[in-house]
């Protein structure tokens, strides 16, 4: 009887150990393929890739808004616009968060829960995102690659969700920061947040999600220092070329320059506030680009409110042309209503990288009139940029072209038709409106002065016949 009672709790104490070792094992393996994921990728020379166009040489695409649709359909949908986008002059689309959120097939993905699930694992309610799984992703990937296209990952760094409960020493109380992803990848305590054993706080707090410490050293190596760090595996695993990182007002600025120089990669950062110099500080602290929430503010001001000197303010493409990324509107402003067109005339004409958004795009605006302004940006807009004049209806200003002959843009916010002498870049030269708004076709004079028109709420855009 004792022979059969050892062998039965010999047997029972087998299973538990075998099957303890098989979690452990399957989680093992999860990151062994992960890394030879990563090294065939690395092998295959995708960082960095080449076909590529430059980004900056074209414009940005926005390729979603807030709430599109769910069912896991995006990222095909997706996959039939990038080759018109790319003939349009698009250089590279921007995603949306691509990995598994708290709120799985309807999330944003902007409550991440799971860094390497991009819908293969059933957590959270799904086993796709609401955009799609990982064959779709990648394979919109790969059609925007074969048509030049980047792609740019949106990162959402600060924050976290769905961790389950645990007692928390810091704060004496249950907290949600116990992660344990599907993925076996970057399992998360409390630890990892904040408060913790190395500090209380960092910069800033959002809707109450767990706020990751960046200070943590085992943070750092699985967002970007590990060789299967969430970075790397974006970029030379799934195939992302760049970074858009989300709401980076929650941590310094230390912990993008330290991501862009582990991995590379074009990178842009959410620093939403209206002052043009806080916007160059940060920039310059991250040595990232960052999207130009002052030119966004000016503009709505001028166009919204009528009065166009706004333009004259101070903006981050004014202070920094190389890192300011302008926009008329993403998933997350107010909407300019009135003048809209005449805000995209504006940043397509402008220094900085503009951005255009999907809705207006595909939906909302003149799609041949988008078109044409971005051929106007990737073949006339060169050189610096001096403002000719502006009052409250009336806005002209001048590229003087570097590797091209510039241009000269006159924006008209009034009811009426107006017509305004300004001096161009060019003496005793034919010019033209390449909107097509204008018929003229007036020569310049010697002294390079020229009288050149607008039809009322449009735009022209002169250059070189």
């Amino acid at each position: 009887m004792k022979t059969q009672n050892f062998i039965k709790l010999f047997l029972f104490t087998s299973y538990l150990f075998f099957s303890s070792c098989n979690k452990e094992d399957q989680l093992i393996e999860n990151q062994e393929n992960v890394l030879i994921e990563q090294n065939t990728s690395l092998k295959k020379g995708l960082a960095p890739r080449a076909g590529l166009k430059s980004i900056g040489s074209g414009v940005m695409m926005q390729a979603f808004y807030w709430d599109v649709p769910a069912g896991g359909t995006w990222w095909n949908h997706l996959n039939t616009k990038v080759a018109e986008w790319s003939n349009a002059g698009i250089d590279a689309i921007w995603l949306p968060p691509a990995s598994k959120a708290q709120n799985g097939a309807y999330s944003m993905g902007y409550d991440p829960f799971d860094y390497f699930d991009f819908g293969e694992y059933n957590q959270m309610g799904s086993t796709e995102t609401r955009f799609g799984s990982r064959t779709e992703l990648v394979s919109l990937i790969n059609t925007a690659h074969s048509n030049g296209l980047n792609v740019i990952a949106d990162i959402v760094l600060n924050h976290n969700s769905g961790g389950d409960a645990e007692y928390n020493i810091f704060t004496g109380t249950d907290t949600w920061t116990d992660f344990q992803p599907a993925s076996g990848m970057f399992d998360r305590t409390m630890y990892d947040f904040h408060p913790n054993d190395y500090h209380t706080n960092d910069s800033g707090v959002f809707g109450g999600f767990a706020d990751l410490c960046h200070h943590k050293t085992y943070v750092q190596d699985w967002l970007w220092n590990d060789a299967n760090s969430v970075a790397k595996y974006y970029m030379n695993v799934i195939g992302f070329d760049g970074w858009r990182f989300d709401y980076v007002k929650g941590f310094e600025p230390w912990v993008v320059k330290s991501w862009k120089n582990t991995v590379g990669g074009f990178s842009v950062g959410e620093y939403w506030d209206g002052n043009a110099a806080t916007l160059d500080w940060w920039a310059g602290e991250a040595e990232a680009s960052a999207f130009d929430f002052a030119c966004y503010y000016r503009m709505r001001d001028a166009f919204e409110g009528n009065d166009l000197t706004r333009l004259n303010d101070d903006m981050l493409w004014k202070r920094n042309s190389t890192g300011a990324v302008t926009f008329v509107t993403n998933h997350d402003t107010d909407e300019i209503y009135n003048g809209k067109m005449l805000a995209y005339a504006y940043i397509l004409t402008h220094e900085g990288y503009p951005t255009v958004f999907y809705r207006d795009y595909e939906e909302w605006l003149d799609k041949d009139k988008l078109n044409n302004l971005i051929w106007i940006h990737n073949n006339l807009a060169s050189g610096n940029t001096t403002i000719l004049y502006a009052d409250n209806d009336e806005y002209v200003a001048r590229r003087n072209g570097y590797n091209n002959a510039g241009l000269i843009v006159y924006i008209n916010n009034s009811a009426s038709w107006q017509e305004r002498w300004v001096e161009t870049n060019w003496s005793s030269t034919t010019i033209k409106d390449y909107t097509g708004h204008s018929g003229w076709e007036p020569v310049t004079q010697s002294d390079k002065w020229v009288k050149i028109q607008v039809p009322p709420s449009s735009y022209t855009v002169w250059s070189v016949k």
